[in-house]
């Protein structure tokens, strides 16, 4: 839901401005993100949860974090990721201290991130790298397929904490190319425990199952992504503490689709119409 469209409504204040009291020994700064400037290309084929080599993640590294080139220990022996994650955070964390000297201090004293990102538990997803943010920006909830049952106390704390509590200014719902979950919800095969995780996708393929039927594999896998961001978004604004917070204070709410082939981000026009935000607000604002 694009809060700009709350205008409409009295004492709302809507789509403000991105906050310049940011404490200044922070140094991150939130990019902009344009809905034309970048078009998806196909997205690429995998078979349900796959984790398959041949995508990259995002190419943006943040500056602060060299890793070692090296996949092989001094006697020859393979290292894992594990291992040389642990090595390599030695390294992070004394140049991300060097270049960034009041970050950790700042950071051991509390959080006030201002964004709260509803993702994908992908790997090839990781939110501040993506930005080119720094630890502290983002508060984040990853699941499979960024999913959001309304009754799931996991994913209802965590809005209800960033929103009410740590006040964020900016909430988004971020799907993915070349989603595992997505392929599963595409096909008709039982996947044990998964299979009710993902029914709210299933039922959203139901109801767009014309559209998706007219489209290519590729072009349905990334419209069902799409449609599953655009439905995560409603219910995020179904929840009465997003709703009083894009009315008293300005919150945005965002949908983003993330390229796993690019690392490039576009943002989806997520504007509802003015019927549309009335009846929410009837049917879900509760009042203190």
């Amino acid at each position: 839901m694009n809060a700009a469209r709350l205008a409409v409504q009295p004492g709302f204040v809507a789509r403000a401005k991105l906050a310049q009291d940011v404490p200044s020994r922070r140094q991150s700064i939130l990019p902009s993100f344009s809905q034309n400037t970048y078009a998806i290309p196909s997205a690429h084929r995998l078979s349900p949860f796959s984790t398959s080599s041949s995508l990259s993640c995002a190419n943006h590294k943040p500056p602060a974090l060299k890793p070692s080139t090296s996949q092989t220990d001094s006697d020859g022996s393979s290292i894992d990721k594990y291992t040389a994650g642990l090595r390599q955070n030695q390294e992070w964390a004394a140049q991300t201290a060097r270049e960034h000297p009041d970050l950790f201090p700042t950071l051991a004293t509390g959080q006030q991130p201002q964004i709260l990102w509803l993702g994908c538990s992908d790997s090839r997803c990781p939110e501040t790298s993506m930005m080119g943010l720094q630890p502290g920006d983002v508060f984040v909830h990853r699941n499979i397929a960024n999913i959001l049952h309304p009754g799931d106390l996991s994913s209802g704390a965590v809005i209800e904490y960033a929103v009410q509590h740590l006040r964020v200014k900016h909430v988004v719902v971020c799907g993915h190319t070349s989603c595992g979950g997505v392929a599963a919800a595409m096909g008709n095969k039982p996947l044990g425990i998964l299979d009710p995780w993902l029914l709210p996708l299933r039922q959203v393929r139901e109801r767009n199952l014309a559209l998706l039927q007219s489209l290519s594999a590729d072009e349905a896998a990334l419209k069902l992504v799409e449609l599953n961001v655009r439905e995560s978004l409603n219910v995020v604004t179904q929840k009465s503490v997003v709703l009083n917070a894009i009315q008293e204070r300005g919150l945005e709410v965002h949908g983003l689709i993330y390229d796993v082939a690019s690392g490039v981000l576009r943002e989806l026009d997520t504007q509802d119409s003015q019927d549309a935000i009335r009846a929410r607000l009837v049917a879900f604002k509760t009042e203190n």
